[in-house]
This record gives C-alpha cells, sequence and structure tokens, in this order.
C-alpha cells in the first residue's frame, strides 16, 4: 500500500542547562547530634476529615456580590434551544448575583443572536434575570428568474445563497456578485442582476432578477505595432482565442473581458522581457450588427530595446563579488533579457544555499539611465544566516512494514553535521517523490517531502 513520507531537518544547536541542589540538612541542625529536635509525628497532627468535621465543614468562599440570582429566565429563541443558550451564559440560578455577568452574557448571546437585552426583577428570595433575544432571520427560499442559458441549480452553487442561511444584505449582495462574474466568464458581458428582498407574502425570500443579454463570442484577433515578434507568435502568447474553423467557431472563443485585459497584460511582459522596458499595450474592441461577435485588437508600441549598461551586486559578504560575476550570463553589453535575469537570480540564490544559506535572497533591479536605451542592473542580496545540520529525522505514516529508516536515508546525500547544500536538497527531494512505495496523490494523502525545521519549531512537532 502507498506510503507518507515528510523528512525534517533540525538545524538549531539545543543548548540545556543543569542545576544542581546543594544538601541542605546540616543547616537546620537535623539529624543526629542536632539540636533541632525530632520533628512531630504523624500522629501527633489530627486526620483533615477530623479537622474539617471540628469547625461544621468546609464553608464556600463568599463571591462578590450581596443578592442572589433567584431565576434566569430565556425568551425569544425559536430555534436555538435553551439549552444551548444556557450554555453561553454564565448567570445561574442560585450563585451570587454580579452586574458584570450580565455584561458578559449579553455580548456572549450577540454571537448567536441579532439581538439581546435583559431585565432584572428584585424579589424577596433574591434577583431573578431574563434575557431577552432575536434570532436572525433566515432565507426561507431562494427564486432566480430571467435566466435561459443557465439553470437554477448551476446558480444555486455558484451564488452561494441557499434557503436557511442568514438574511443579510452582506451574503446576497456577495451572491449577486459571484453571479455576475460568472456570467461574465462564460461570455454574457452585458449581464445584469439584480437581487429583491421579499417575495408575495414571504418576507424572507430572496429573489434574482437576472438579464442576461447575448453570448459574445470572439470573431478575430489582431495585434497591430509588432516588428520584432510575428502576429501569430504573439497570438500563441495570450489566452484569449479566435475561431479555430468554421465548424468550430462556437468552440473555446467565449469572450470573456477579464481574460483580454490579462493579455494586456501578459503582452507588455513578454515585451519587456525581451528588453523593451518602457513598451505598452492597448486593446480595442469592436462588434459586428448582431452585436453577438466581437473582434479584439491589440495595439502595440514597442519603444526602444534596452541594452545593459553595467551590472552591480550589493550586500554580498560571505561570497566575492567576482566570483558571483562569473558564473551570471547576462553581461555587461548584452541586451536585457528578463529570462536570462531569472536565471542569474536562481544561480546566486543555489551559490549561497551550497554554503549553508539556504534563505538567502536575491533582489534584481533595473535602473533606467539618462541614456535612453541603457539600464543598469542591479542584484540586492540578503545573505541571511547560516545552516548547519543537526540531525535527521524521519516519519513514516501507513504500513511502518514495507519501507524502512535506512531505505529512505540511502536515497539522502545530506550529512549530519554538515552544512545543508541546497542544490543537493531538491535533488533528494525529487528523488524521494519519484519513490513507487510512497503516495503522491494529495486527494489521498500528503505527498512525500523534505522539510528544513529549524530546531525550536522541531520541538513543537516531534
Amino acid at each position: 500500500m502507498p506510503q507518507r513520507l515528510a523528512l525534517s531537518f533540525a538545524i538549531i544547536t539545543l543548548f540545556a542547562a543543569l542545576i544542581g541542589a546543594s544538601d541542605a540538612r546540616g543547616q537546620f541542625g537535623g539529624g543526629p547530634g542536632g539540636g533541632g529536635g525530632d520533628p512531630p509525628g504523624p500522629q501527633q497532627k489530627p486526620a483533615f476529615r477530623d479537622y474539617v468535621h471540628e469547625r461544621g465543614g468546609v464553608k464556600p468562599v463568599r463571591e462578590s456580590g450581596d443578592a442572589i440570582v433567584a431565576d434566569v429566565t430565556i425568551s425569544g429563541n425559536t430555534s436555538i434551544s435553551t439549552d444551548r443558550v444556557f450554555q453561553k451564559i454564565q448567570t445561574r440560578k442560585d450563585r451570587f448575583y454580579e452586574f458584570e455577568t450580565v455584561l458578559a452574557d449579553i455580548r456572549r448571546l450577540h454571537e448567536l443572536f441579532e439581538y439581546a437585552t435583559y431585565e432584572l426583577q428584585e424579589r424577596p428570595d433574591g434577583i431573578a434575570v431574563h434575557f431577552k433575544v432575536r434570532e436572525r432571520p433566515t432565507i426561507s427560499v431562494v427564486h432566480y428568474h430571467g435566466n435561459r442559458a443557465i439553470n437554477d441549480r448551476d446558480l444555486a452553487g455558484r451564488s452561494g445563497v441557499n434557503a436557511g442561511d442568514p438574511l443579510n444584505e452582506f451574503s446576497i449582495e456577495s451572491g449577486r456578485r459571484r453571479l455576475l462574474d460568472y456570467y461574465h466568464e462564460e461570455g454574457f458581458n452585458q449581464a445584469v442582476v439584480a437581487t429583491v428582498r421579499g417575495a408575495g407574502d414571504d418576507p424572507n425570500a430572496v429573489l434574482f432578477r437576472i438579464n442576461e443579454g447575448p453570448k459574445e463570442r470572439i470573431k478575430a484577433i489582431r495585434i497591430e505595432g509588432c516588428t520584432i515578434v510575428s502576429e501569430e507568435r504573439l497570438k500563441k502568447v495570450i489566452n484569449s482565442r479566435g475561431p479555430t474553423a468554421w465548424v468550430l467557431r462556437y468552440l473555446n472563443n467565449k469572450a470573456d473581458l477579464s481574460k483580454i485585459d490579462q493579455d494586456v497584460r501578459v503582452l507588455e511582459s513578454y515585451y519587456h522581457n525581451l528588453g523593451f522596458l518602457t513598451a505598452t499595450v492597448g486593446r480595442r474592441i469592436s462588434y459586428d450588427a448582431s452585436g453577438k461577435w466581437m473582434t479584439v485588437t491589440f495595439v502595440v508600441n514597442e519603444g526602444v530595446r534596452y541594452r545593459v549598461n553595467d551590472v552591480k551586486i550589493i550586500g554580498n559578504q560571505f561570497i566575492e563579488t567576482q566570483s558571483l560575476m562569473d558564473n551570471l550570463s547576462l553581461k555587461q553589453g548584452d541586451m536585457f533579457n528578463g529570462t536570462l535575469m531569472r536565471k542569474d537570480v536562481a544561480e546566486i540564490m543555489y551559490g549561497y544555499g551550497s554554503f549553508g544559506f539556504i534563505y538567502a535572497e536575491v533582489q534584481p533591479q533595473t535602473v533606467m539611465r539618462d541614456e535612453h536605451d541603457l539600464v543598469d542592473l542591479v542584484y540586492n542580496i540578503v545573505e541571511g544566516d547560516r545552516w548547519k545540520i543537526r540531525n535527521i529525522n524521519i516519519n513514516i505514516d501507513g504500513d511502518p512494514h514495507l519501507m524502512k529508516d535506512t531505505t529512505l536515508l540511502n536515497q539522502i546525500d545530506l550529512v549530519e553535521g554538515e552544512y545543508i547544500n541546497r542544490r543537493t536538497l531538491e535533488l533528494n527531494r525529487r528523488r524521494i517523490e519519484r519513490q513507487s512505495l510512497l503516495e503522491v496523490n494529495p486527494a489521498i494523502a500528503e505527498p512525500p517531502d523534505i522539510r528544513v525545521i529549524p530546531l525550536d519549531e522541531a520541538d513543537e512537532h516531534y
């Protein structure tokens, strides 16, 4: 049967302090020859029950307050039981009355009810406390009116508003917004959803009035202003799609305006990654006569392509600057490339990780120069602490007879007492994930993993 693995590294030294206790018998003169005399034996002290009996029993400690709670009653609750209400409050019959306790009970009752108050009645036997509550109204039924393309069942699942839920404006408005987003995702960009509270003689009914409008589809996608990259290449970068063929003109071409706006940012990021750091992208939408088919046009302003003027590394103390520079792919004089920059960031992080700085951070920055096509590249390094492996703990959930600890230790190249190597850590993590005896489906169990845990956190788990 597949197993589930979790490996943990405790990486901070644990210090322990020992406190010795000195023998203090001589200080009190005990033992043979001492002047203190023998202590009284147990036969000279009365038993505890006799001591209590002689004094008339144990008297309870008097609480603050002078009056006694004669009675506690509750009214106004219908769906919530009285027993559950009493579990919330602390005012009890035959206890001393405290006004602060009653106020605290009111605050606790507001967690269950929409409104709660109290009344006090002085009686010869004490004070009677009566709590008055009003329950929150609940939704009796939910209606959807005007929907034709999407059935009630799908709308109910999307809105999250159901019969029996608390009736409040916030939850109803949240459901309306979710329905509107759902219609926009399905291509109904002109859809309108309104809410009505109460229907007929039922004030607790909720009605969603829906005007779906036409379902819009993308007829064509055009990209203007692109010179360095072809239009067909850019169409593969974005997520929006037009009709692939005449027979498939209704497949995967729903007009989602939020996705189109996201494609604008995707195209800008694509150009920035190529070195066009000032490139901007806009979009234009036009409809045909029916209002159901749209043509989406992305307008690109490429600008100039930037070249790396200088590369600087700051914040490094453990590793020399020249040693880091020698491993960079993006150098002075090269055209700026975001892919190479991210590769260099990962190379610096793994370089520090091989010396035990597994939490080192590298933040790249681009600084525009006065020249219109030059940029300085700055890598800001936060080294952090250097970590060693104190011990390796192996936890196996499942049948322990199917896998031994030594089986997993043979798959790990890390050694206790040495500095943690980040690259080796990643290789070992991928290695144990490929074990056929380990469960890797997250829907069944937690997948196998290697976790680095500081010692103070490890003490809480192991």
